[in-house]
């Protein structure tokens, strides 16, 4: 079991040497070597160590219920959207942002965001967010690894969302709302703040259609590696 520390960021790489991202995962092979579907390995530990090693070459992890060693997955293409310019936000919408219904913060209330986003309407029993996962992004949490944002409507949560940071790269992990359109004001929000701290990827993993209503598309995995590469030791915050 690995102690609660804070693992050490790999340095920046020197002139002329590769992105560390380009070099192999520690735990795991290489993203290239999965099999069709995306799946890079089978089993291994929810640890911080083993997380972040993951989401630094473009690795996650999503449990089947059906089959008790974690699985972990890189999907070829991959779904990303555009931090600068590539949201697309409906003057519906629009007009919802302007109106002042709803008020968002950051990293207020991380467990309540990655609960809802377990238990919202249609997912409790339905959701690869179980107990371990959500103890474990809890903990990446703690570490100031992984951030929430949360969408209030009346001094109530009603919607929300979750990722990891690492460097200059934020791969949204999951969204939930009670109320509509509260998810969507969450991703506008974490993509203007994204915006203005200097993110250079955000990472959705898959395309859906929701999501794609937002503007998200598919790149290559190749040249989400590259683009994951140069983001990874970027010095940049999320808070």
């Amino acid at each position: 079991m690995a102690a609660e520390t804070d693992p050490t960021p790999a340095a920046r790489p020197r002139e002329g040497e590769r992105p560390a991202a380009l070099e192999g995962p520690r735990f795991f092979p290489r993203p290239e070597q999965s099999a069709p579907e995306g799946l890079v390995g089978i089993g291994g530990v929810l640890e911080p160590e083993w997380l972040l090693d993951a989401y630094r070459h473009g690795i996650f992890p999503w449990p089947d219920a059906d089959y008790e060693p974690m699985l972990w997955w890189s999907p070829d293409p991959r779904a990303v959207i555009e931090p600068d310019g590539g949201l697309h936000v409906s003057r519906r919408l629009q007009r919802t942002l302007r109106s002042g219904r709803f008020t968002t913060t950051f990293d207020r209330d991380f467990s309540a965001v990655i609960q809802g986003c377990a238990t919202a309407p249609g997912r409790r029993g339905a959701t690869w967010l179980t107990e371990p996962m959500i103890a474990a992004y809890t903990r990446l949490h703690r570490l100031g690894h992984a951030h929430s944002v949360e969408v209030w409507r009346d001094g109530r949560l009603a919607g929300g969302l979750y990722g990891v940071a690492v460097g200059g790269s934020f791969a949204a992990e999951s969204m939930f709302h009670t109320v509509t359109d509260a998810s969507k004001v969450a991703l506008v929000r974490l993509v203007e703040r994204l915006n203005r701290r200097g993110y250079r990827l955000l990472d959705i993993q898959q395309w859906t259609e929701h999501t794609g209503t937002m503007g998200a598309t598919e790149i290559p995995r190749t040249q989400y590696l590259r683009r994951l590469a140069e983001a990874v030791d970027l010095p940049i915050a999320f808070g």
